[in-house]
């Protein structure tokens, strides 16, 4: 099991596997934030009650929720606004047993969309 947390350890998720690759968008938000996303159905990543009630943060085209944790601020993961979408992104960030430097680096162009 992988664990996710934010730096005060108040909001975690956990995952069955480390990613194989990551995405770095170029997006106004993840430019700012810094997120590398791994990919998970939603079924597939357990949230703690604390991480369910994150604070949350919606902008343009309002697709999907980026999560944050309103004591530390780091940005844990995002949910899509349509449950029928089976994707969330996950911050390999916030994975501290994760070398991130042995894990693929995909560029996103999210800044084009």
């Amino acid at each position: 099991m992988i664990e996710a947390r934010c730096h005060c350890g108040k909001l975690k998720l956990d995952v069955k596997t480390a990613p194989e690759w990551v995405g770095s968008c170029n997006c106004s938000i993840c430019r700012r934030t810094g997120g590398l996303w791994a990919y998970y159905p939603p079924v597939e990543v357990r949230c703690d009650e604390a991480s369910k009630a994150s604070s949350k943060y919606v902008w343009g085209d309002r697709t999907l929720t980026l999560h944050f944790c309103g004591n530390c601020g780091c940005v844990t993961h995002w949910t899509p606004a349509d449950p029928a979408y089976d994707r969330m992104g996950v911050n390999a960030r916030m994975m501290p047993d994760v070398n991130l430097d042995e894990i693929e680096v995909r560029p996103i162009d999210g800044a084009s969309f």
